[in-house]
C-alpha cells in the first residue's frame, strides 16, 4: 500500500490518530463511495501527541484534540507499571498500540456505514504501528 499513486489512497489524518466526524465521514466516502477496499489506521512510535496526552498537556485547543486520547492513556495505565507520562517509553507504547485499537472499535461502533461493510467482507478495517525507527509497519 505504500507505493500507491494519487487517487489510489485516500488519507485522513490527525495529530494522535483518532476518529472525528470529518475522519469518519472520509472514510465512508473512500469505501462506499470511492471503492477503496481497507481501512487502515496507523499509529507510529515516538508520537508526539501521544506523549503530549500520556503527559495531560493542557493548551488552546490541543487540550480537546488530546481528549480524544485519554482512554488509550487511562488503558495503559492498567496495563503498564512505572511512571505513567512520556518518560517511560513502555507506557508510551502501549498507548499508542492502545489508542490504534480503540480507534479501530470506535470506528466500527459509530460509522454503521463501515461496520456494515466490514461484516458483508467488503472493506477491512486493520491497524498497526509504523516504527520509524526501523522502517516497518506491526500489525496489531
Amino acid at each position: 500500500m505504500f507505493d500507491q499513486t494519487i487517487g489510489d489512497v485516500f488519507v485522513a489524518r490527525v495529530a494522535g490518530n483518532f476518529e472525528n466526524i470529518d475522519i469518519l465521514g472520509s472514510m465512508e466516502y473512500s469505501c462506499k463511495v470511492a471503492g477503496s477496499k481497507l481501512i487502515f489506521v496507523l499509529g507510529h512510535e515516538s508520537c508526539g501527541a501521544i506523549k503530549a496526552a500520556c503527559d495531560h498537556v493542557e493548551l488552546g485547543n490541543i487540550t480537546a484534540m488530546l481528549s480524544n486520547i485519554q482512554p488509550a492513556v487511562q488503558k495503559s495505565k492498567k496495563e503498564i507499571s512505572g511512571d505513567h507520562n512520556s518518560s517511560n517509553i513502555d507506557f508510551v507504547n502501549k498507548t499508542i498500540e492502545n489508542n490504534v485499537q480503540l480507534t479501530i472499535e470506535r470506528i466500527r461502533e459509530k460509522s454503521p456505514i463501515s461496520r456494515e461493510m466490514e461484516m458483508n467482507r467488503d472493506i477491512k478495517i486493520v491497524g498497526g504501528v509504523y516504527h520509524i525507527s526501523s522502517g516497518k509497519v506491526a500489525l496489531l
